[in-house]
């Protein structure tokens, strides 16, 4: 009888410590799959709010398109439409700077552009050293 019950205690400390290791390995799993993307996300969304200028075409939530005209603290006033249309929005409200994404695309291109140049000319010496 007293063999039974030790074997149970036993048993009932391993499943313990089973929970006292699977607990922060379920938090740290949780982490790096769903808060800390979800962190870099909304960094990434407040740096390009605050890097917004006078000129920059933005998209707001709402899937408004307009060029900034005035920026405050936390407001901008943006022109929208062929008529020029005049609206003050807040600055949670963009969602995407059009403007930075297509020069950030330019310089991709442009990188990529010099990167082929340079192996064409790798390419085209390798071959003049052959000969």
């Amino acid at each position: 009888m007293f063999s039974i019950l030790l074997a149970a205690s036993t048993q009932a400390t391993g499943s313990n410590w089973s929970i006292f290791i699977l607990m922060p390995l379920l938090f740290v799993v949780m982490y790096f799959t769903m808060i800390r993307p979800q962190k870099k996300q909304q960094k990434k969304e407040q740096e390009i709010r605050e890097s917004t200028q006078i000129g920059d075409e933005i998209t707001t939530i709402g899937g408004i398109i307009g060029r900034v005209v005035t920026v405050k603290e936390d407001s901008l006033i943006i022109e929208t439409g062929a008529d020029r249309n005049k609206m003050k929005i807040t600055r949670w409200a963009i969602q995407t700077n059009n403007t930075a994404n297509e020069k950030i695309q330019a310089e991709r291109e442009a990188a990529r552009a010099a990167k082929e140049a340079e192996a064409k000319e790798k390419k085209e010496k390798k071959n003049k050293d052959d000969e």
